[in-house]
């Protein structure tokens, strides 16, 4: 146990020097000390150390940004502990959860996928990136997940900051809200820094606001005008947020 804890600070240390590397599908994975078998105790307890200390796990215990987007209908949270998951089927009756950060491999993405399926939920992987707009298939893909996944559903990344406030504004978007009310779903409240490189996914909403609000559903925009390459061209990020978003808090 020790020795695993050790391992897992050394693997911090270094994943926090080097920043952020590029994962499955186009996102951004941590390091992971998990090998990938719950199957026996020293693999549960390997996936658990990894997804406290190396998924920083750890700060998720001590605070949550959970929380509705449509009550009934549609929730977001940061990356659920198996026990959280669990309260929240309680709480809220969640049927389905849509998974922003795909299959990490980690030990935090075992347990939830494992606590999951004990729990009869459907469960949909849609990686995607905070730091760049989704390429539009992607953004295709998580309209149609977001239009067909069983209510009441529960969409989570990493620290349900970025990504998750992206698809809940999605969701808004698609039952007609405003831009202006879509919006709030990326904000300081949950979490979200406009000024770092996760404000990208503001520049998506901005630029449908600008460009289809009001006389194209968002739908269609995306398919017929949405351009990913023109959006990522035309945003800077501040230096500091960026530091904080990505070096401190580890944001993928």
């Amino acid at each position: 146990m020790r020795r695993l804890a050790c391992a897992a600070g050394i693997r911090i240390y270094a994943a926090w020097v080097a920043g952020p590397v590029p994962g499955q599908q186009g996102g951004y994975a941590m390091d992971t000390i998990f090998r990938g078998g719950l199957g026996t105790a020293s693999g549960r307890r390997r996936a658990w150390i990894d997804s406290m200390l190396v998924d920083h796990g750890v700060l998720r215990l001590a605070w949550t940004n959970a929380g509705a987007v449509v009550p009934g209908r549609l929730y977001r949270c940061n990356h659920p502990t198996p026990g959280r998951l669990s309260a929240m089927v309680r709480r809220w009756g969640i049927r389905s959860v849509l998974n922003l950060r795909g299959p990490t491999g980690n030990g935090s993405d075992a347990l939830s996928r494992e606590r999951a399926h004990l729990l009869g939920l459907d469960f949909i992987d849609m990686p995607m990136s905070s730091g760049r707009p989704p390429p539009r298939e992607r953004l295709l893909a998580l309209i149609a997940a977001l239009q067909t996944l069983r209510a009441p559903g529960l969409v989570h990344c990493k620290s349900g900051a970025d990504r998750a406030g992206f698809a809940g504004a999605v969701f808004l978007l698609l039952q007609g809200e405003p831009v202006a009310t879509a919006m709030r779903q990326l904000s300081l409240r949950w979490g979200h820094l406009a000024r770092s490189r996760a404000g990208v996914l503001d520049a998506v909403l901005a630029a449908y606001a600008r460009e289809g609000e009001g006389r194209v559903p968002f739908a269609d925009w995306v398919r017929d005008f949405y351009d990913p390459d023109a959006i990522a061209a035309g945003f800077t990020a501040g230096s500091l947020d960026t530091l904080l978003n990505d070096r401190l808090l580890r944001r993928e």
